[in-house]
């Protein structure tokens, strides 16, 4: 190949990540399917399989795209490759012209050979300093093989790290992993394991009690709740041979891009909005012919509706300052964290830092928000939506490495307490995502075993997660029976005043047809049920008793965060398709001894609609 055309191929590899998805796109309508859609709907016509794909398919992908574009030379970069998917629980090193680092050492020869000098290369190389504690103008060869193994700029990802380089570890994708969590319980009582002492396994903490929460004063007190709120991190490149995590043309960018999935009628019979169809209202603003009017796509609202949900709680929680948050998952669309289970537990990979910091840290900050505890689930898409073995455990290990994220486990309780009001809350934090968890051959858009979108190898049990894909969809229903017998334990053991359940599948979906989420009620004394996965903002009150069987339990679906675009248009002047009050907003709960008072809040800050729970 000409010099010309190598520095015009490595180029390519280090910009035109994004031009390439978009051939993707254009090309593989395969790739096209959300795991909302019905069932029995097209799979192209429904969300973006591209973000589910795995090494090999990734890889040949990106090379057609890069093919296609560039016309090079036919013998490079055009051999199918294997990537070595290495977790950094067992991180082999390897020399950058061995046979798995096959897919870089070529575009790392071109950097330090002087592409490193390129106008664009302080764009490209921007993630440098913090994964490899050097600047990019000072790499080696080693320290460019490092950050092309933990996030390469193009996804010509390197299958091992360096065995030598600038700052040791050259394993791992820091320069330097996270400082422990800074809490003052962690402070006054460092010895107190669930807090402060990261898990062997994600497991290890299941049904454990994180330390009592204490808020003096007789001031009112707040509690704010959301879920479904994480959108794309566009800026972020991936690991593993894996796409950006793009789904438009202007989505490559820092901060959060919310996913726009399809858009159904009242009782999901009639698609009104394809996922094609939305993605052309993306791209053009509403304006093309290929978004029709019913997509209820509105511009400004539809495109940024996690900043506005977050922007809505900023203001309100500068005058109501909440004691903490309820988080009901669904925490970074599409997949989670884009990344294989097995990173151990007392570190941070790269991906993780960088989702929680474009996603999380950069945007739910101010006064009344710094600093407050979020106390979070997993959702259906935190576990890989379509797949069970993407980073789920990097969402509890950050429990170890932030001051405010609390998810010791995928199931526990937190105890708290007003000791100036005399009274307190159990909350009871519960994976419900058997939901989603079929037979491999079912339902591959909904499903987190599904055969087609799982690597056939697929195994998190390093992290005490499921096996196999076979063994998948029995992982969860054990885990669900597991949760059932603890909370019949927990619940009549309780002395507080107030007994609260968070969890993520919607009011009702306990897989009994309400029936056991009206035991927790009946008999057990569940006070108020928190939910989210449907896209939306819905307060199921007791005397809704057309679609609320639980015996008198007040529940609200608070799935409108933002993180991927609405159940229906959030045009109030049609409310034709709404399933509850809003589409994208957020809860706040004013609590005491006597009263819940629930005020579901729009993404402009406007109360939509409010109940009062009494205890049971």
């Amino acid at each position: 190949m000409s010099p010309t055309k190598t520095r015009a191929a490595a180029a390519c590899v280090v910009s035109c990540a994004a031009v390439a998805i978009w051939v993707i796109h254009a090309h593989n309508e395969e790739l096209a399917a959300d795991d909302e859609c019905a069932a029995s709907s097209d799979a192209a016509d429904c969300s973006l399989s591209a973000l589910q794909r795995r090494t090999q398919r990734t890889a040949n992908l990106n090379k057609e795209a890069e093919t296609d574009m560039l016309a090079s030379d036919a013998t490079a970069d055009t051999q199918d490759l294997v990537f070595e998917t290495v977790s950094e629980s067992d991180t082999q090193c390897a020399e950058l012209h061995s046979e798995v680092n096959s897919n870089c050492s070529g575009t790392i020869d071109w950097i330090v050979g002087g592409g490193k000098w390129d106008p664009a290369a302080a764009n490209w190389f921007k993630d440098m300093e913090a994964i490899t504690g050097v600047d990019y103008k000072a790499a080696t060869k080693e320290d460019f093989q490092r950050l092309y193994y933990c996030a390469p700029p193009g996804g010509k990802a390197c299958g091992a790290p360096p065995c030598t380089c600038s700052k040791s570890p050259c394993t791992k994708c820091l320069s330097g992993q996270m400082a422990a969590a800074g809490r003052k319980v962690c402070l006054d009582n460092p010895d107190n394991e669930v807090a402060c002492v990261p898990p062997k396994t994600p497991m290890s903490y299941k049904g454990r009690s994180w330390p009592t929460l204490k808020y003096p004063g007789t001031q009112e007190m707040h509690i704010f709740a959301i879920g479904d709120w994480g959108g794309m991190d566009g800026s972020l490149n991936p690991p593993e041979g894996r796409t950006p995590i793009v789904a438009y043309t202007w989505g490559v960018r820092p901060g959060p891009s919310v996913f726009p999935r399809t858009r159904w009628d009242l009782f999901h019979e009639e698609l009104l909005c394809s996922h094609k169809e939305f993605i052309a209202c993306f791209n053009t603003m509403g304006k093309g012919e290929g978004c029709p009017a019913s997509c209820g796509f509105v511009e400004g609202v539809d495109t940024q509706p996690q900043q506005l949900v977050a922007s809505a709680m900023k203001e309100r929680a500068a005058q109501k300052d909440p004691s903490f948050f309820l988080n009901v998952g669904d925490n970074f669309y599409w997949g989670g964290i884009e990344k294989t289970c097995g990173t151990p537990m007392g570190q941070i990979s790269w991906t993780a830092h960088h989702q929680f910091n474009q996603i999380y840290e950069n945007v739910y900050q101010g006064p009344g928000l710094s600093g407050k505890p979020w106390l979070s689930v997993l959702g259906n898409h935190d576990w890989g939506g379509r797949v069970f073995n993407n980073g789920w455990d990097q969402q509890i290990a950050y429990t170890y490495a932030s001051e405010r994220w609390v998810m010791p486990a995928v199931y526990y309780m937190v105890p708290v307490e007003y000791p100036d009001q005399d009274f307190s809350v159990d909350i009871y934090f519960v994976d419900s995502n058997f939901n989603d968890a079929q037979e491999p051959s079912k339902d591959p858009e909904h499903n987190m075993c599904g055969a087609k979108h799982n690597p056939a190898d697929a195994d998190c049990t390093v992290m005490d997660g499921p096996a196999s894909i076979e063994s998948c969809p029995q992982y969860f229903a054990d885990l669900w029976t597991e949760q059932k017998v603890w909370l019949r334990k927990k619940m009549p053991e309780s002395q507080a005043d107030w007994q609260i359940m968070v969890t993520h599948f919607p009011c009702g979906e306990d897989g009994e047809n309400q029936a056991f989420y009206r035991e927790l009620h009946v008999q057990h004394g569940l006070d108020l049920l928190i939910t989210g996965h449907r896209h939306d903002q819905e307060l199921w009150l007791p005397s809704m008793t057309w679609k609320n069987f639980m015996g008198g339990l007040t529940c609200f679906v608070t799935g409108g965060g933002g993180g991927i675009t609405s159940e229906g248009t959030p045009d109030p002047s049609n409310q034709t398709n709404w399933y509850g009050e809003g589409q994208y907003g957020f809860y706040d709960l004013t609590i005491n001894k006597t009263m819940i008072y629930i005020q579901s809040i729009n993404y402009t800050g406007e109360v939509l609609l409010n109940a009062t729970v009494y205890p049971k």
